[in-house]
Order: C-alpha cells, then structure tokens, then sequence
C-alpha cells in the first residue's frame, strides 16, 4: 500500500538529513528539498528563498498560525489561501523545469545503471559499484561481496593532492592559468590503474620487467600492454560518451533535446570523476588504498613536473623576454606570471606551455589553457580573486575561489562587503575607494544602522538538539533548542539551516548563549553585539583582502582603528540579563536636551519655551517613517498580488520582511513619543 514515512539519510558528500518520503507503487517521489539540497550551496533552503535565487519570485508565507483561521474567514480569505496552497505546487514544478534535475537524474540512471529511486535515497558509491559490477559481468569477472570497510582498516590513509607554496600578492601583469582536463580520470587511464591490474608485492617476481611499473606511491600495476584494467576502459567510455554528447547537444534541434543532452554529458562527467573516490572511500563498498594513493601520488608528481618545465623553457636564456614563474598550484592547475604586460602577449605562451607539458606526460593525459587572471590578488591557499579573461578583448567575470562570496558560513554583510571591496580593487582599480567603503561601513555596524538581515548568519542542522553528539555546546544548536521551547511546531528540524543572529547580552557570555532568532530579536528590540561581528565575521576577511596590498599593521592600524570606530550606539537593557539590570528602572527622557524625567511628560523645564520646535521635529520623525513603512507596505502587497489586502507574510528569507518589522517597531515608538505632548485636535 502508498504510505508514507521519515527517511534518514546520511552521506559523507551530503551530511546527515531527515526527509518525509511517500511511496508509492508504480511512481518515483522526486522531492524537490533534498534534491536541491545536494546539488546547490545555499544559505537557506527555504521555497521562497530557493525560488528567489533561481526564479526571481516570491510567495506570500503565510504563518502557519492563521490558516485554520483563513480556512474558517471570508471567501477573499480562503481564496488567498487556496492561492498560497496552488503556488505552494506549482513553485517545486517551475523549479523541477527550470534546473532540469529530473531530466540529469534520468540520464544519470541511463549512465549508471541504477534505479532512479537509489539516485535520490543513496550516496554517490552506488552509481560506481553498478558500473563496475555490468562491466565487470561483460568480461567474466566476479567483483567480491565484500563488508563495507575503509580499505586496509580504519587507521589507513593516504597523502592527498599537493599544494604549490602560493606567492601572495597583488598582480597588476596577467597570470595565466593551466589546468589538467579530467586530471584523476586520466591518470587512472594513462596509467593503468584498477584492482584488475594491482599487483600483489609476492607475484612481482613472476612478471617481466616491462610488464609492469611503479607509481610514486610504491604500488604496483601492470601496463595496458600486458593488460587493460576495467576501470581504464570504464572511464574510457565515459569520457567518449561524454564528447560525443557534447556534439549533438551543439546540433540538438529543439530545448528539450538540448537539455537532455545536456544532462547527459552532465551525468557522464560526475561518473567519470567518481571513479577516483569510490576506490578511495574511508568507508565503501571497495575500497583500494593503493589505486586511491597512486592516483594522488601521479598528480603530485604531474604539478611539480609541470612547474619545472614550465620555470626551465620560458626563461630569457631561451629567448623569451621573461623568465616564467609559478606562482601557486593547486590539485590540477597551476598559475603562471610570464611577466608580459597584456593579456593578448600572455595568452599565445599559456597555450605553447600548456602543449610543452602535454607532450611530456602519457595519453590521455593533457594540460589546457582556459583562462588569464588579470588583475589577480592571491591571498592564500585556496583563496584568490581576479579578472577572468578567455578573449583578449574584454574580461568575463570577476571569479573568486574560497572567499566570502561564495561562503555559506558568514552573514551577507561580509559577502556584500567583499564582493564591493573586489570590485573596486579589481575592476575600478581603486584601492583607496575600497579602504574608504570599508571604514563606512565599519562605523555604521559600531553605530547600529546595518540592516539585521545583513547580519544572519546560517548554519545547518547536522545532529538532533539533543544529540550528545556535539562535543562543544554550538550556538545555532543551543538557539534551536530554545526555539523547540517557545514553538514546537515552527523549531527547526534535522537537516536544515539555522538563522540566527549574536546579540549583546553583556561581558563574560559565551556565544552558545547570544545566538538569538532574528525576529525575535527585532521584535524585543534586543541590541546586536557590534564588536563580534567586527572581530568575528568581518576582521578576517577585510585582514585578507588588503594584507598583500598594503600589509597587515597598516590594515589593523587604518581600517580596524581610527576616528571612524570611536562613535558607537548604546546598547538598551536587555531583557533577562540578570545581574542589578532586573533591578534597573528605565526612566522617561525629554524629547529636546534627552534630560532624564520623573513623569510622562514630553518635555523638562529648560526645553518648554521650544516646545513648538520639538513637537515639530518629532511630527517630521513619525511622518517620515509612516512613508517608509508605507512603501515597504506597498512592496510586499505587490508582491502578494494585491492592494486591498493586510499583508500577512512572514518570509524570514525576504529582506522586506525585517525592515518592514523594524520600521513599524520604529513607528510605534516615534508615535508614541509624539502623544507624550497630549494634544487634542
């Protein structure tokens, strides 16, 4: 019979998450959440924030509170519910359509082998074991049923890809970038490598000499002359598909067949890269430590070889007007300064090297040129930013690797504040602009005017909240606790991200205890704790940015010190603070001198003859915020799709909903502070 139930689920690529799944005979549930959760990196898994990142729209949320009571209203209010139920549908279709998942799941079973319901319930081992198992069949082999285990034991390991020291600093002459195409499927091929071809340390003996050779791990295979392995021919037929797809998505004569062929070529490439880390599983259904080392140790070996040709031939003595340098390598890639000043002069040498190495190592192995940085600021392993050039006439994009930008674990303050600091760096070229944006923003975060949706932060859900599991008491943990407290129904479960916000709760708190729903700290007016996110979120990557431009001390000393962090906001009482605060009686102040009063009334002694200018300066203040309310009010009834009606949405992933929130709170109090002078009209 249908039924339906939770599922958990556990990866080491996806992480852990429960899902609802229904069942049904003769049908494949393909949730759209835990499908999109896989294959993007996003700071909220919400359908509104989904749908505003990929389609650029919205739904009303309507807080799950009142539907009973819009069920139970007027036929306008079931209608707007029926509304919100129908894009509720529709919205998961759009998405299904316009990121074609089911269409690269199909094609992805089509490759693999495997049943499309193991796709969406199972890791990424399955789709190796399948291939390797109708492979393996073909050629009268038997693969062993063996117990999922790391291979050789849990204590075994191996070194990983090597890391070429990056030179940090800021390039104002282009760097070109050469990458190896499908590095570790190619080398698996170039080699030989596959448990087929492994060759135990007592049968060496008994094989030629030039039968077999020797990785740079220490491990054994014989060569594709003596034998071909079945993972060689796997990938080798998967990277042909792969071409071959390729081509008839360029004559596809239709969308719909593009984007099948799309998928397809799509499919076959993450099966290909697969490959290496099925055999390198700490935990796996065949797992082979001496293929995974040996792939790892020829990719070593290719980087370091590569930034020897390359530093050997390019140089003066040959005839070049500069000597070559590697600045950074990493993996598969590595950065080279030519020291031309153009990209038009960078890029003919990029392709020559890029040929000179190539020649150097075994088919299919191949090093291409894709691309010319230029401006490039290298700032460390894995971080670096520049222009991204593949024509000599004008730039792509601006590419970041590792930075703040693409980043899910800092608030959107920090990733707006990169992405401009970038901007004026790389594009405007104008570093004292960037420094200049940095310290405005750094005084208005002291000062409490950043927006609070700039500063949610987001964190997944990895373990129950009461899980033992977590070793330290975590901040996003600790607050979803709280919130499992307060609503049960609306707490955040497994698998999902956190928002939350650090609030100022006073010296000697930890931060388990200063996360805080964004929403609740709007709505109780508690004050955000300015010097965490300075020193927490914003220091590093600001530090980052400008260390190889102007240097660490001159960051520290200009832009994290200085007249422009001097002026900071008070931080009111906040509740529950314990201490002689549950004793503090917050008093009344005159609205002109800010004088502390002992009644109600709007005004001291000294500041009653200017009554008239104050009443007048605070009418200003309360019309100025009924017009910002108003057109907040406005956005959020167009985007509703209607003008006549209360706005009811509470999308914590909207931007709107938090000033909306805000400047109503904002409202209420200049209005009251108004009705303090008791006039009657």
């Amino acid at each position: 019979p249908n039924h339906m139930e939770k599922k958990a689920f556990q990866s080491a690529q996806y992480g852990k998450s429960d899902n609802m799944r229904t069942t049904m005979h003769g049908r494949t549930s393909f949730d759209m959440l835990p499908i999109i959760r896989r294959n993007q990196q996003l700071s909220s898994y919400s359908l509104n924030s989904v749908c505003a990142t990929f389609l650029g729209q919205q739904k009303e949320d309507v807080p799950h509170g009142i539907i009973s009571d819009l069920q139970r209203g007027t036929a306008d209010d079931r209608h707007r519910l029926a509304v919100y139920c129908l894009k509720d549908a529709v919205l998961p279709l759009t998405l299904l359509q316009k990121l074609s998942y089911l269409v690269n799941y199909i094609e992805m079973a089509r490759v693999t082998g495997v049943p499309l319901d193991f796709l969406i319930d199972r890791g990424q081992q399955i789709k190796v074991y399948s291939m390797l198992l109708r492979k393996c069949r073909g050629a009268g082999l038997v693969v062993p049923n063996l117990p999922r285990a790391g291979g050789g034991g849990d204590d075994m390991g191996y070194e990983g890809a090597t890391v070429i020291e990056p030179v940090k600093a800021y390039y104002t002459v282009p760097i070109a970038t050469l990458d190896f195409a499908s590095l570790y499927p190619s080398i698996m091929q170039g080699y030989n490598l596959c448990y087929s071809t492994l060759v135990a340390p007592s049968d060496i003996g008994k094989l030629p000499e030039d039968a077999y050779q020797t990785s740079p791990s220490g491990d054994v295979f014989v060569r594709d002359t003596t034998k071909k392995g079945i993972l060689p021919l796997i990938l080798e037929e998967l990277l042909s598909a792969r071409k071959q797809a390729k081509r008839d998505m360029a004559t596809a004569p239709d969308a719909m067949s593009k984007a099948v062929q799309n998928g397809r070529q799509l499919a076959l490439k993450i099966s290909a890269n697969s490959v290496y880390g099925f055999t390198g599983a700490n935990v796996g259904q065949l797992p082979c430590i001496p293929i995974a080392s040996s792939v790892t140790a020829y990719g070593r070996d290719l980087l370091l070889r590569t930034r020897e040709e390359v530093e050997k031939v390019f140089t003066v003595a040959n005839g070049y007007k500069h000597n070559a340098e590697v600045i950074y390598g990493d993996t598969d890639s590595v950065m080279v300064k030519f020291g031309v000043d153009s990209v038009a002069d960078a890029m003919p040498l990029a392709v020559e090297a890029a040929k000179l190495v190539s020649d150097i190592f075994p088919h299919p192995i191949k090093l291409e040129f894709e691309k010319v940085y230029f401006p490039y600021l290298l700032m460390n392993k894995k971080r670096y930013a520049g222009l991204l050039w593949t024509k000599p006439e004008k730039y792509d994009k601006l590419d970041t690797k590792g930075l703040e930008t693409v980043r899910r674990d800092n608030c959107l303050l920090v990733r707006r504040m990169v992405e401009s600091c970038l901007k004026k760096i790389l594009i405007e070229r104008n570093v004292d602009a960037a420094i200049a944006y940095t310290k405005h923003i750094i005084s208005e975060l002291l000062q409490n005017k950043i927006d609070i949706s700039l500063l949610v932060i987001t964190k997944g859900l990895s373990k129950s909240t009461e899980s033992d599991d977590y070793k330290v008491k975590q901040a996003h943990t600790e607050l979803a606790a709280r919130m499992k407290k307060r609503d049960p129904g609306s707490a955040p479960v497994l698998g999902e991200r956190i928002a939350y916000v650090i609030i100022d709760k006073g010296k000697n708190v930890p931060l388990y205890d200063k996360a805080e729903d964004p929403v609740f700290a709007l709505t109780n007016n508690i004050p955000i704790d300015c010097d965490y996110y300075m020193s927490n979120q914003l220091q590093n990557p600001i530090e980052r940015i400008f260390e190889p431009i102007i240097g660490l001390a001159k960051v520290k000393s200009d832009l994290f010190a200085g007249d422009h962090t001097r002026k900071r906001s008070k931080p009111g009482l906040v509740q529950n603070s314990g201490g002689m605060m549950n004793f503090a009686v917050k008093k009344l102040k005159c609205l002109g001198c800010k004088a502390p009063l002992s009644g109600d009334q709007a005004l001291c002694g000294s500041c009653i003859e200017q009554e008239a200018n104050v009443y007048g300066k605070q009418l200003s203040v309360v019309v100025t915020a009924e017009q910002q309310f108003a057109r907040l009010w406005t956005q959020c009834q167009n985007c509703q799709g209607s003008l006549h009606q209360d706005v009811l949405c509470s999308s914590r992933d909207c931007p709107i909903f938090y000033k909306r929130i805000k400047v109503q709170k904002e409202l209420g109090e200049a209005q009251l502070a108004l009705d303090r002078f008791k006039y009657e009209w």
